[in-house]
């Protein structure tokens, strides 16, 4: 185990990326300290210091030096802390996985978001982009296979599992079930779940329905 002043994490309980850095933290036995920011009432110092070009959360700082977006610092800490490995062995299989992290990145939290922050006719049509995202991602990414990267829990995982903390609020307020469209992902999600280290990590979903209905309601999204 790590010292635990040497890494801490600036956070949000809500935050999928923020979820991601914590996940692969856990997953390494790497002991960590979380500060929360509030990100609506007042950045802290700190992390306007620790990433002053985007001002966001996550911010991993290892030995008082700051490392920045979520998949970028996954990769860190895979590299700093290389057992178990997250990437596999194969250079080829390295680049899939990191080609699947990138669509993911791009689209799928995207797409989501763009469900909560609409309402009916625009909203219909984020639904069908999103399980249109979600069916590429099934069908030529997981396929049959366990997880991403076969039978082992891996990069690709990780950096998904977090993003799907937020499905139930997608759902509710699209009025749709992901499962219906995509069942062998919604399995998958399941069996990740079932991980000690996401069970330990990922919030409530419930609590992050309340949260995204919250901001929806701030924003006066009817």
């Amino acid at each position: 185990m790590s010292k635990r002043s040497e890494v801490v994490i600036l956070d949000c309980w809500a935050s999928p990326f923020c979820m991601r850095v914590k996940l692969v933290l856990r997953e390494k036995g790497v002991e960590y300290e979380s500060r929360e920011e509030d990100l609506f009432g007042g950045k802290s110092q700190l992390l306007l210091s620790s990433n002053p070009i985007h001002k966001k959360v996550p911010v991993l700082l290892h030995n008082k030096k700051p490392i920045l977006e979520s998949t970028n610092i996954v990769a860190y800490i895979d590299t700093v802390w290389p057992s178990p490995p997250l990437l596999p062995s194969s250079p080829y299989e390295a680049a899939q996985a990191r080609f699947w992290a990138d669509f993911i990145d791009k689209k799928v939290f995207e797409a989501g978001t763009n469900i909560w922050r609409s309402t009916g006719e625009a909203q219909e049509v984020a639904k069908k982009d999103f399980i249109e995202v979600l069916k590429q991602l099934e069908g030529s990414a997981l396929g049959d296979k366990k997880f991403f990267a076969g039978e082992a829990f891996g990069f690709v995982d990780l950096l998904t599992i977090p993003l799907t903390n937020w499905f139930l609020a997608y759902e509710k307020i699209g009025d749709f079930k992901i499962e219906d469209y995509c069942p062998k992902l919604s399995d998958w999600i399941k069996r990740c779940n079932q991980r000690e280290s996401v069970a330990k990590v990922l919030p409530d979903p419930e609590k992050v329905y309340e949260f995204v209905a919250s901001i929806r309601k701030s924003q006066g999204i009817e």
